[in-house]
């Protein structure tokens, strides 16, 4: 491999193409110059590949933008050798829950062995990479921008066991389809580290995961990481991810839209509570709600007056989780202006308001609200009455830390 070649891969000449329209009544802009890493890893020959056997970290947000699985269209072409698939939660074709994953199996489509990566970290992972004889890992999964939402912590896991293993490790990148534009809300505090969370990194970290793998690296794993990155051309910071005209794919079952995935960040906090956050509906993340609960409380949420989105009076019956088969009162979130809105804002907003309206609200018996947060301080405040704004000024010294640490591995304008 040429230094020249592996620079180009790296090192991405971005093209210059105006900025999206933050303007949600017009349509959006497609950047048709946008190329995924992975795009561009093929147009080269995948020659960051050659002489390798290669393993990938995928699920079925791996795809080209005429809807082609990578794996399929990887192991169809003899420029790679391509031998092993790892899968992630919910799996590598994606057939399970919340939870769950696909275990190892042969996949029926190309006859590839199929290794589980899901809840394997440090040395039994880096044994799942040994036993299945790559040379090199490939990780190419689409992330929704949230620090608990796993696929970041199957990267990071997987970094750390190809340290560990002795493999190269190349990260493709793919747009933060919530944009990069900012890091917003509490950052982890490691006492509280889980799966939803190893290292501490803001609640929307406002990143690619190509950045973060190489935050990751130099900041948590030491810099010994051999690990390589093929960057995206056409992207823009502002971006949202309708500008990108990729085809959308769930990265979880409930993931279906990229509208999920832009409130997710704040509203997923309500797997802590005892009222719903939408699972078993079709708009997962964006009702939210409990029996008893009327109308007061998207009143209430609504005369806070917070930027780009409103709140409905909403009632629903989730086909499964919290309240299956029963009728739920609450909220369904409306943005309004999704370059106004700020969805973890948003998301203690709706918890202050929830507790105040409703004198069922409740934690989590098993204070998962921490684990989500990163640390026992929202719910200790909010528990004391402190108001949205008390509990979000409570996060912004360690907020502007990490803000200055994200900026030295941002690699988009």
């Amino acid at each position: 491999m040429h230094p020249s070649r592996r620079n180009l891969l790296a090192t991405a000449a971005l093209t210059a193409v105006p900025a999206a329209s933050p303007v949600e009544a017009m349509p959006p802009r497609h950047r048709a110059s946008l190329r995924t890493g992975f795009e561009r890893l093929a147009a080269d020959g995948y020659q960051l590949l050659h002489g390798q056997k290669v393993g990938i970290v995928t699920n079925p947000t791996g795809i080209t933008r005429d809807a082609r699985h990578i794996v399929d269209v990887m192991h169809a072409d003899p420029q790679v050798e391509l031998t092993a698939v790892f899968g992630p939660e919910h799996g590598f074709r994606g057939t399970a829950q919340a939870g769950g994953s696909e275990g190892r199996h042969d996949d029926p489509e190309t006859g590839l062995p199929v290794y589980d990566t899901y809840l394997k970290s440090g040395r039994p992972l880096a044994d799942v990479f040994t036993a299945s004889g790559v040379d090199t890992v490939v990780f190419d999964i689409q992330d929704v921008g949230a620090r608990f939402y796993t696929y970041i912590w199957t990267l990071y896991d997987c970094m750390e066991a190809a340290l560990l293993a002795g493999k190269r490790f190349v990260v493709l990148d793919r747009p933060n389809p919530v944009t990069g534009r900012a890091a917003q809300g509490p950052v982890l505090h490691r006492e509280f580290a889980t799966f939803v969370g190893r290292q501490p990194i803001a609640q929307a970290h406002g990143m690619t995961v190509a950045e973060l793998a190489r935050l990751f690296d130099r900041e948590f794993l030491g810099g010994s990481v051999p690990l390589e990155t093929v960057l995206m051309t056409g992207w823009r910071r502002a971006d949202f991810y309708d500008a990108s005209a990729l085809p959308w794919v769930p990265p979880s079952p409930n993931m279906p839209t990229p509208d999920t995935a832009l409130v997710y960040s704040g509203t997923c906090v309500f797997e802590g509570t005892n009222l719903s956050e939408g699972r078993g509906t079709t708009r997962p993340f964006e009702l939210l709600g409990a029996e008893g609960i009327d109308g007061r409380w998207a009143a209430a949420a609504n005369a806070l007056g917070l930027p780009g989105v409103r709140f409905r009076e909403a009632y629903f019956a989730p086909t499964f989780s919290k309240f299956e088969g029963r009728t739920a009162g609450g909220v369904q979130i409306h943005v309004t202006d999704r370059a106004a809105y700020d969805p973890v804002r948003t998301g203690i907003a709706l918890l202050v308001t929830a507790r105040e309206v409703w004198d069922g609200f409740a934690w989590r018996p098993d204070d998962w609200i921490d684990k989500l947060t990163g640390s026992d301080r929202v719910r200790t405040m909010i528990d004391a009455g402190a108001d949205t704004d008390e509990v979000v000024g409570a996060w912004q010294q360690e907020l502007a830390a990490f803000r200055r640490i994200r900026r030295r591995y941002l690699l988009y304008p």
